[in-house]
């Protein structure tokens, strides 16, 4: 009996150590797709900050080149009462 239980106790390890090794690489594939997702964003949101600036700049300049023209204030007129 002392041999058959040493070669069970191999092979429950075996099979705990092949769980654990698929579990450790899943959570290093999770870690890497997390990984390369916040490098995308992070790409994207420096891309589109570099693109709103630009449009901002080029805003700006066009506004100082053709200033807004201002109309002059115009006349109210007096508001009536109601007749009851």
């Amino acid at each position: 009996m002392s041999k058959s239980s040493p070669s069970r106790m191999s092979a429950a390890r075996r099979n705990a150590e092949t769980i654990l090794n698929q579990s450790q690489k899943r959570q290093e594939n999770f870690k890497l797709e997390q990984k390369l997702a916040l490098d995308a964003m992070t790409k994207k949101t420096e891309r589109l900050r570099e693109l709103r600036l630009a449009k901002e700049a080029v805003d700006k300049e066009a506004e100082a080149a053709n200033p807004p023209v201002t109309s002059a204030p115009k006349a109210r007129k007096a508001r009536r009462s109601k007749q009851t």
